[in-house]
């Protein structure tokens, strides 16, 4: 189970999740999303969590809080448990 499968902080007011549907690097973030994402959406249903994959973007991930505060992290070449870990630790209010 995720450890994302959890209700996350209300000043969180959305998540931007970026990979390229093809590159290795984005390998890792492709794997989370298919895993994480059911549990986190279920767990936080009025959250927007978007995914964009275009050619060539690298893994990133972007989190909007209250008063238009934003913090990212990189995610190119990491596992799927090492996405989860960077955006759990995005997210931590």
């Amino acid at each position: 189970m995720s450890s994302l499968a959890k209700v996350l902080s209300p000043s969180i007011r959305e998540i931007r999740l970026l990979c390229c549907q093809s590159a290795p690097a984005s390998a890792g973030i492709r794997q989370f999303i298919h895993g994480s994402y059911p549990s986190l959406k279920q767990a936080n249903p009025h959250l927007p969590v978007l995914i964009r994959e275009a050619s060539g973007t690298p893994a990133r991930a972007f989190a909007r809080f209250e008063y238009g505060v934003e913090k990212h992290v990189e995610l190119d070449n990491l596992s799927a448990k090492d996405v989860e870990q960077k955006v759990s630790q995005l997210l931590t209010v």
